[in-house]
C-alpha cells in the first residue's frame, strides 16, 4: 500500500475521504477533467476519532454505511469488478516527515529499510510495525531530501476495513493534506492550510517540492474545562472556550507557516489556500480576529476553484472537496 500520491492514471477514478465530520466521495473521467459527481454523508460526533493509536474508527458500522452511501450516490458500484477507490484518511492518523540523507540508493528495496531506520527515533510508534512510504523530493550533490509517510498498521487497517465492509477496495490510501496538494495548479509557491475541528496542517510547496508539512492536533481542546466561570452553563462555557482556543491555534499555525515561508524563501506569502471543511471564509475570519490577515498582505481563498466542478458536482461545498479533487489528479 502506497501512502503517497502516485500517477493519476494508475489510480481509480473514484475517491473517498473519511473525516470526523463525514464522508466525501467524488468521481472524474480522468486526471485533467473536472469532478463529474460528488456526495457527502455526515457522521455522528465520535464515530471517527483520528489519532496515531488504534481506535480511530469508533463506529465501524456507521462509517461503512456512510462510505457505501456516499459512493453509491456517485454511481460507484459496491462488490463489483470496478470497486477500487482512492481512500483519503485524516492527517492526525499519519506522520509525515521530511528527511535529509547524504545519499540514497534509487533501489526501493534497499532504500526503504534506510528510511525506516531513520524513522525509528522520530516516530511515537514502532517503525517496524508501521506502513511506510517514501518519495525523493529533491536530490543534489551531498543532499537527498525525502518525504516519508508512516502510519501504524493497526490504524490503517481500521480505515481499510470500513471501506471493504462497504463493498469497496482501497486501491490507494493518501493522507488528507498530501492529497489536497496534488490539486495545486502550476509551478508557483503555495501556502496551503488544511483545517477542521480536530487538526490543522500547514504545507508549503515550491515547484512541486514540499518544503513544509506541519500538523497540530486540536482534539485536546475537546476536554478543556473552564474554571471560575459560573455565569454560564458548563456546556456553553466549554463551547465558547473551544471556539476561542481552536481559532487561536489555527491562526498560530498559519503564522508559524508564514514565518517559515518568509525565512526560507525571502518573501512574504500573499495568499493562503484553504483546504478542508473549515472553509476559506471561516479561516479568513479566524485569522483576522487573531490579527493576521489583509493588513499583513495575506488573503485566503478556496483551493478548489469552480472550474474544477461540473454542474452536477456542486451539491457539496468546495471546502469539502480539496482532498478528493487532488486524489483524482496527477
Amino acid at each position: 500500500m502506497n501512502l503517497l500520491p502516485t500517477a493519476s492514471g494508475n489510480r481509480p477514478r473514484v475517491a473517498c475521504e473519511i473525516t470526523p465530520q463525514g464522508v466525501v466521495a467524488a468521481r472524474s473521467a480522468d486526471a485533467s477533467s473536472p469532478l463529474a459527481a460528488v456526495a457527502r454523508v455526515d457522521l455522528a460526533e465520535g464515530a471517527v476519532v483520528p489519532s496515531l493509536r488504534p481506535g480511530n474508527v469508533v463506529d465501524r458500522v456507521a462509517v461503512a454505511a456512510a462510505v457505501r452511501r456516499a459512493l453509491e450516490s456517485i454511481d460507484a458500484k459496491p462488490n463489483s469488478r470496478n470497486a477500487d477507490i482512492t481512500l483519503v484518511i485524516p492527517d492526525p492518523a499519519v506522520r509525515v516527515l521530511l528527511l535529509d540523507f547524504d545519499s540514497l540508493t534509487t533501489k526501493q528495496a534497499e532504500a526503504l529499510p534506510l528510511v525506516r531506520f531513520r524513522l525509528k527515533k522520530l516516530l511515537p510508534f514502532d517503525a517496524d510495525e508501521a506502513m511506510v512510504s517514501y518519495q525523493i523530493m529533491s536530490s543534489s550533490r551531498g543532499l537527498v531530501r525525502v518525504l516519508a509517510v508512516a502510519i501504524p498498521r493497526d490504524v490503517l487497517s481500521e480505515y481499510e476495513t470500513a471501506v471493504r465492509e462497504a463493498g469497496f477496495e482501497p486501491g490507494s490510501v493518501i493522507p488528507s493534506t498530501l492529497a489536497a496538494l496534488a490539486a495545486l495548479d502550476g509551478e508557483e509557491t503555495s501556502l496551503l492550510v488544511n483545517a477542521n475541528k480536530t487538526g490543522v496542517t500547514a504545507a508549503i510547496v515550491q515547484s512541486g517540492i514540499l518544503l513544509l508539512h506541519r500538523s497540530v492536533d486540536l482534539q485536546h481542546h475537546e476536554g478543556e474545562i473552564l474554571e471560575g466561570i459560573e455565569e454560564v452553563s458548563a456546556e456553553e462555557a466549554a463551547r465558547d472556550l473551544q471556539k476561542v482556543s481552536l481559532g487561536t491555534e489555527i491562526a498560530q499555525s498559519v503564522s508559524v507557516a508564514a514565518a517559515y515561508f518568509e525565512d526560507t524563501l525571502a518573501k512574504s506569502p500573499a495568499l493562503v489556500l484553504s483546504a478542508g471543511p473549515l472553509g476559506a471564509e471561516r479561516l479568513g475570519r479566524m485569522l483576522r480576529e487573531a490579527g493576521v490577515g489583509p493588513e499583513d498582505g495575506l488573503t485566503v481563498r478556496e483551493l478548489v476553484d469552480t472550474s474544477a466542478l461540473l454542474a452536477d458536482a456542486t451539491a457539496v461545498s468546495r471546502a469539502w472537496l480539496s482532498s478528493v479533487t487532488g486524489a483524482l489528479r496527477a
